[in-house]
């Protein structure tokens, strides 16, 4: 594998000067702030929301640091893990030039990040098995494939890549290999972010939306080597993490208890429902799933979709996506809420 981050990153990103904000150039302490033309009287709010947040979230990167075991020069945080999807593409892909390699059925947001840049986007159907087409991908990876997106476990399917399989592409791919492991907390598979110092083409992303409870909160985690999180400080904007999302993130990592008591219940939730919805009738298929959500085939699941609507229950249908006909997506909900669930299927009738 012959990675060279120097060779990879656009020119103009090289060249360019990052901005540099008032809390850049002064990150100690002092009792008179002066710098940054903030308003010095407060705010009709009880926080100190008048002041403008550090722009490297130092004290949340130090306790992710801790509760990640990585360094906390190998994190990048972001307003949401979109951003993060399209600062890289930013960083690495010369629009109208470059491509990026997707697997879809896949997390929409890469394509839509990608044709946002005006970067051409290859999609590399997933096998029926939902696994990765290997011999697919080493024909369709050219000098202009910049990029590689990989969600595990994912989504909308639910199941977990093959691990080796993901090695074998880390190995012979000369770019970024982004791993989305949003889901991660659900599964039983191992985190790619011990992995960091095999692989310097490696970018493993988790987010604080799903296991965590926080997706009001908009706080996407990217773990990479120190190289890339300085090329992603460069090119962010300057604040892009407000004080308030800040300040209840370092709350809510000293509560990781009720998160572990909370996935444990989820993925208990997660079998029971995956063996109820296989007794109903009209039930093809329950995938395997290692997130909080079940990929179902149902017979008319447009049908089905619309019936459950009328009833006030909204899932996903993911009926027009690639190798998902006929499926609809079902979040694990509270065991009240799988139960009222399975209780208005059971009024269904197919016609």
């Amino acid at each position: 594998m012959r990675f060279n981050l120097e060779n990879l990153v656009r020119e103009n990103i090289k060249a360019m000067k990052p901005y540099s904000s008032a809390r850049h150039e002064f990150s100690g302490t002092a009792s008179v702030f002066m710098d940054a033309n903030e308003n010095p009287y407060g705010s009709a709010l009880p926080d100190n929301f008048n002041r403008y947040p550090d722009p490297l979230q130092r004290q949340v990167k130090e306790k992710l640091s801790q509760i990640k075991r990585v360094p906390s020069q190998n994190i990048f945080l972001g307003n949401g893990s979109d951003e993060a999807i399209d600062l890289l593409i930013r960083i690495f892909c010369e629009p109208g030039r470059n491509n990026v390699l997707i697997f879809p059925p896949t997390y929409g947001m890469y394509e839509v990040c990608a044709h946002v840049n005006n970067v051409q986007v290859k999609e590399i159907s997933l096998t029926p098995a939902f696994q990765l087409d290997m011999e697919a991908i080493e024909q369709s990876v050219d000098t202009g494939t910049k990029i590689i997106f990989i969600c595990s476990p994912n989504n909308p399917t639910g199941n977990s890549i093959e691990r080796n399989d993901i090695e074998i592409i880390l190995n012979n791919f000369d770019g970024p290999v982004v791993l989305d492991e949003a889901y991660i907390n659900y599964s039983s598979q191992r985190s790619f972010i011990p992995e960091l110092t095999e692989y310097p083409n490696l970018i493993v992303m988790q987010t604080l939306s799903k296991a965590w409870g926080l997706a009001g909160l908009r706080l996407g985690m990217l773990f990479a080597s120190p190289p890339v999180i300085d090329l992603l400080n460069k090119i962010k904007y300057p604040y892009n993490i407000n004080t308030a999302t800040q300040h209840l993130v370092l709350q809510a990592l000293d509560k990781r208890e009720w998160m572990n008591e909370h996935i444990a219940t989820t993925v208990k939730e997660r079998e029971l429902l995956k063996e109820n919805l296989s007794r109903l009738d009209f039930t093809l298929a329950v995938y395997p799933s290692d997130a909080n959500f079940l990929l179902v085939k149902m017979q008319n699941a447009n049908t089905i979709y619309n019936f459950l609507c009328s009833k006030g229950i909204i899932v996903r249908n993911r009926s027009n996506i690639n190798l998902c006909e006929d499926c609809l997506r079902i979040t694990i909900g509270t065991p009240e809420e799988n139960q009222k669930l399975l209780t208005v299927l059971k009024e269904y009738k197919p016609k």
